[in-house]
């Protein structure tokens, strides 16, 4: 399962419902676009401190997706796709949806937008 910006931030203040749902035994994985903006995120943060930690502890227990040349076709094609329907999505999402689509993995998300995208299964919580 891949999370997204506000899955990984759930989880890492706590949310229940994102833990027992990282804890079905699905493997976890987080896209570096995700950690970009999870990153950028605690940059601004009054509790930095906190999350810098609790990512050189945890982070290794995540799979760390990776863009590859792959990735960029599925990306393209997802974009076309979407665009020709008139439902484009966030560039940011599309990355993650890509990485999603070429790994055969679902997506962690609230965001509804995901659910457009063909060949992704979005779970919420």
């Amino acid at each position: 399962m891949i999370l997204d910006t506000n899955a990984l931030s759930a989880f890492v203040d706590g949310d229940d419902l994102v833990g027992d749902l990282l804890r079905t035994g699905t493997p976890a994985a987080i896209p570096v676009i995700v950690l970009g903006e999870f990153r950028y995120g605690i940059a601004q943060s009054r509790h930095r401190a906190q999350y810098e930690d609790w990512l050189s502890t945890h982070l290794s227990d995540f799979e760390i997706l990776e863009i590859t040349a792959q990735t960029a076709v599925v990306y393209a094609e997802l974009r076309v796709a979407l665009r020709r329907q008139g439902r484009p999505i966030p560039a940011n999402d599309a990355w993650i949806a890509a990485l999603g689509v070429q790994h055969g993995l679902p997506v962690l998300s609230r965001d509804e937008h995901f659910d457009v995208v063909a060949g992704l299964e979005r779970r919420g919580w």
